[in-house]
């Protein structure tokens, strides 16, 4: 070494801190790439894209070939830089201290902090286009990376390890919707909007979107013609249940269009309802409801009586509730359920006591708890553990709220403060 010039050793010494940085920067990269986004751009035929995806489906090996690389080329570094000091400064015992230090400084800023720094910060710009480097590497290295992993191997089953394949990796629904939150720039707002709502589905059951059973509109087969005919034609929705003798004891569903041109001028008769109704069709409360979106295609239906565990009736669930649930809404509503909030001039809403708490929160911004009651009337109940007299005033979930109107055993209106900052303390007052 004595004979080579001290400035061809520094440039050794450079070279090999840059040969250490290439490593580092694509052991980094490589790593921090994002394996969706990867796969995609395989998908569109993407040469570097798809050579990544190949390297990184055996990080093992590439790994070894990196860290196998950066380590020769540290030693190699360390022992010229001891070389150099000798050179300058002879054999003093401080020398190799000396040496020692500088060149961990040097490989710590040159060729591990700056360029994994770099590294992740730019991974797509540089994985793909290293990834032509890295391959024929590993090729021309593979019988020493294969060697090293022979030891590896039996560390890791030692620690009851298994070296994990990138193409394995799975994306859990919790991770899926952080991932869809933090695209806002790339996902329009409502199209963001409908795939969190899609992953609700799961968690969402009919109870939580049906219609309630006291604002069903139904038909009475034992009404006179006239009666049953006038429903008919002023009917808003297209398909009507039918009960005998009281709402509860639902028998059928006909199609409205069917009846409108039947009966002539005499009226719709129980014959003309029976000979065009169909069978209704049932679930469980608390059913999914994605669950049911994929009955209601099982079954080629479109509209079913939620009962509970006793087989009495709570509801009624259509298909549109649950497209509602997906995109918000799109159709008016029927005259029974509409004006169900009435804004008031100090920002207060006065509000049906049967008014969905899901509806209210997701509406007009409150945050009332769902794991409970369904409507507004049974929270408060629930709450005060008694039917209130009109003029209470209590607070649940933060929210202010006074008792306008009980009737028939239940709350029916109810003034709520505007939605406030979220507090959990409730306190009751009258």
């Amino acid at each position: 070494m004595d004979d080579i010039p001290l400035s061809a050793q520094f440039a050794a010494l450079g070279l090999l801190l840059l040969i250490s940085a290439f490593f580092s920067l694509a052991e980094t990269s490589m790593m921090a790439l994002n394996r969706y986004r990867l796969k995609a751009l395989a998908r569109l035929g993407n040469r570097g894209a798809k050579l990544t995806t190949e390297l990184l489906a055996h990080t093992d090996r590439l790994l070894g070939v990196i860290l196998l690389g950066n380590t020769l080329v540290a030693a190699g570094a360390a022992t010229l830089a001891a070389l150099i000091a000798h050179t300058l400064w002879g054999d003093h015992k401080w020398v190799p201290a000396v040496s020692a230090v500088v060149v961990t400084f040097a490989l710590l800023v040159v060729s591990e902090i700056t360029p994994k720094v770099i590294g992740a910060r730019y991974a797509e710009q540089i994985a793909l286009p290293i990834a032509f480097a890295l391959k024929p590497l590993l090729t021309a290295l593979y019988p020493v990376v294969w060697f090293v992993n022979l030891f590896v191997r039996p560390l890791l089953w030692l620690c009851r390890l298994k070296p994990a394949d990138a193409a394995e990796s799975k994306l859990t629904p919790e991770e899926l919707r952080t991932l869809v939150l933090e695209a806002g720039n790339y996902i329009p707002k409502k199209h963001q909007s409908i795939l969190l709502n899609l992953f609700d589905l799961e968690s969402i059951t009919v109870d939580d979107v049906m219609t309630p059973r006291n604002q069903i509109e139904a038909l009475d087969i034992d009404a006179p013609p006239a009666v049953l005919r006038q429903q008919i034609a002023t009917a808003y929705h297209r398909r009507l249940p039918v009960y005998q003798n009281q709402p509860d004891n639902i028998i059928g569903i006909i199609p409205v269009r069917r009846l409108l041109n039947v009966g002539g001028g005499e009226g719709i008769t129980a014959g003309h309802l029976r000979q065009t109704m169909r069978e209704p069709y049932y679930i469980p409360s608390g059913t999914p409801l994605f669950t049911q979106l994929q009955q209601f295609q099982e079954h080629q239906d479109r509209l079913c009586f939620v009962v509970d565990e006793y087989g009495e009736l709570m509801g009624l669930l259509t298909l549109e509730d649950i497209v509602e649930e997906l995109i918000g809404e799109f159709a008016t509503h029927s005259p029974l359920q509409s004006a169900r909030f009435h804004r008031q001039g100090d920002g207060a809403y006065l509000v049906e006591g049967g008014s969905l708490l899901r509806e209210l929160n997701r509406k007009l911004g409150y945050r009332f708890p769902l794991d409970g009651p369904k409507t507004l009337n049974g929270l408060i109940i629930e709450h005060l553990r008694e039917i209130p007299e009109p003029g209470t005033s209590v607070k649940i979930a933060g929210h202010t709220m006074e008792i306008v109107q009980t009737q028939d055993r239940m709350v029916k209106a109810v003034r709520l403060a505007a939605p406030t900052a979220f507090s959990a303390a409730p306190v009751v007052g009258r």
